[in-house]
């Protein structure tokens, strides 16, 4: 992808996948958002290794951000500044504070573990999610999303528990710093739904490039060094996978309940290995595998019960 999609091409494939949607239950439209954004972030989270192997991760992390801007310029240049002018820009920036203190801790541990590890340690954001859902929106929690998170966590320690250990070389170190991004996205990912109650998609998504690259540039700054043509344009492609993944995963909550999507993000684990086989031979073990088969049931199944 050497350029942003034009306006007029985004809004027709908007207006495809609303149409195609509509007869859906607000449920199942954000568990399939939930579902889209998984792919996407996976493939962007495989991207993001192979250049924070050569990149460090603050420079990185700041360049993520910043072209994840510049994909969305052409979409803000048609529709004014004032269409994305936010009611509330405090939440704005608190939000992106959240998001980029989770994001230093994502990336320092990134180029460091395999990404079906990471993709499960990152799992456990929707028990803080939930939780938080639960005590600041009043959502309510129906047995099945309980139960289907429960056995979806059950998958992630499968996966991951055997290697949260310091016996290889200190890897479990940026196991736990994995894992300690994961409750600060999930204040992230609130402060998002909050924002979503008087604040369109197109504009949260705006404002997190912006804000995110405003807290990321000091410390980019602190450690850059020169790139090479294709690492630029690496990066552009990350902007753009980033922007559309945050936009999918934004629908999501704005269609439903922020609890209901998240047993969904357990597939993430499915793309996430895949990539790893793909891009870094990493394959997975029969742990990987047998707690992916369970996370996928769980999804299925509470899927199915939440469509009806």
């Amino acid at each position: 992808m050497s350029a942003p999609l034009p306006p007029a091409l985004w809004q027709r494939l908007h207006d495809a996948v609303q149409s195609r949607t509509a007869h859906l239950s607000p449920t199942a439209q954000g568990i399939l958002w939930t579902s889209a954004a998984g792919l996407i972030f996976s493939m962007l989270n495989a991207l993001m290794r192979l250049l924070t192997l050569q990149i460090d991760p603050f420079q990185s992390q700041f360049l993520r951000y910043a072209f994840g801007l510049v994909v969305l310029l052409p979409i803000i240049w048609k529709s004014g500044y004032r269409a994305y002018a936010p009611k509330q820009i405090g939440g704005q920036f608190a939000r992106g504070a959240a998001h980029t203190l989770g994001l230093c801790l994502w990336f320092i541990a990134l180029p460091q573990i395999p990404l079906a590890d990471m993709t499960a340690i990152g799992f456990t954001g929707p028990i803080f999610i939930m939780i938080g859902a639960y005590l600041f929106f009043k959502e309510p929690m129906r047995w099945e999303r309980w139960l289907a998170t429960a056995i979806g966590f059950g998958g992630v320690l499968i996966v991951v528990g055997p290697k949260l250990t310091f016996a290889q070389g200190g890897s479990g170190l940026y196991h736990l710093v994995m894992l300690a991004s994961a409750p600060i996205f999930a204040a992230s990912f609130l402060l998002t739904k909050a924002l979503t109650r008087y604040e369109s998609t197109g504009t949260i998504l705006v404002w997190q490039s912006i804000t995110v690259s405003i807290f990321s540039l000091p410390l980019a700054m602190y450690v850059w060094q020169p790139m090479n043509a294709w690492q630029w344009f690496g990066f552009l492609l990350c902007g753009a996978l980033g922007s559309a993944g945050h936009y999918c995963l934004t629908r999501s909550f704005k269609v439903a309940d922020i609890s209901a999507t998240q047993s969904a993000k357990f597939l993430d684990l499915v793309w996430s290995a895949l990539m790893g086989v793909l891009l870094f031979s990493d394959v997975p073990s029969l742990s990987t595998i047998a707690g992916g088969v369970l996370i996928a049931s769980a999804t299925i199944w509470v899927a199915r019960r939440e469509s009806r």
